[in-house]
């Protein structure tokens, strides 16, 4: 019985690994195409980022206030204004008194 089971078992495998060898005609065709595009350059987004650079450093410098502090006293340039006040509470001793 067993001489029988392993010589279906075998011819099986025979004809699976028969059914296997049969040769694939394939064919490859690559064909590369380019498109002209002008965002697909290298170049170009090199320049887009020196550009944005760029703008980005004269906006950021463009916000630095123009008022400047010499010696604890404000100048002002052009429309800008300070306002100095001082605030004493009626528990604070007065140091002109004193």
């Amino acid at each position: 019985m067993k001489k029988i089971f392993y010589l279906v078992i075998a011819a099986f495998f025979s004809a699976v690994t028969f059914a296997q060898e049969g040769t694939a005609d394939v064919k490859v065709d690559v064909t590369e195409t380019t498109t002209g595009d002008w965002y697909t350059s290298p170049w170009v987004w090199v320049i887009g980022a020196a550009l944005f650079i760029l703008l980005l450093v004269a906006l950021a410098g463009g916000s630095r206030s123009s008022r400047r502090v010499e010696s604890n006293t404000t100048v002002d340039r052009g429309d800008k204004v300070t306002v100095t006040k001082t605030v004493r509470r009626d528990s604070d001793t007065d140091p002109d008194l004193v």
